[in-house]
């Protein structure tokens, strides 16, 4: 198993969410039917796109941020207590910002 890369985690995390983002745009700036009932629930779906781009936007910023750290030393420190996150939470969750027991608490 090779070695964690925190850098590479973190920009496929960026590339992934990036694309996400943008293939939501790309869906909420089509156009709605003429027809009412299709249309409302076409609007109906936006609802649910404009919440799955929150989330990916959420994602994105939560990488910049890990990214940041990274470039700072910081990476791989809880922001809450400044103890070491698990190298295991880390694989799983490269922008994680807090250690598990932190991320509990909250």
């Amino acid at each position: 198993m090779p070695a964690f890369d925190p850098r590479a985690a973190l920009d496929a995390l960026l590339a992934e969410y990036s694309a996400r983002a943008n293939a939501i745009r790309r869906d909420l700036g089509r156009s709605h039917s003429p027809d009412f009932a299709e249309q409302a629930l076409q609007r109906q779906n936006d609802e649910v796109l404009e919440a799955l781009l929150a989330e990916a936007e959420l994602a994105l910023r939560q990488v910049g941020l890990a990214k940041l750290r990274l470039a700072e030393g910081r990476y791989g420190e809880c922001v809450e207590c400044g103890e070491p996150i698990e190298p295991a939470r880390l694989q799983a969750l490269p922008a994680a910002e807090h250690c598990l027991q932190c991320a509990e608490r909250k």
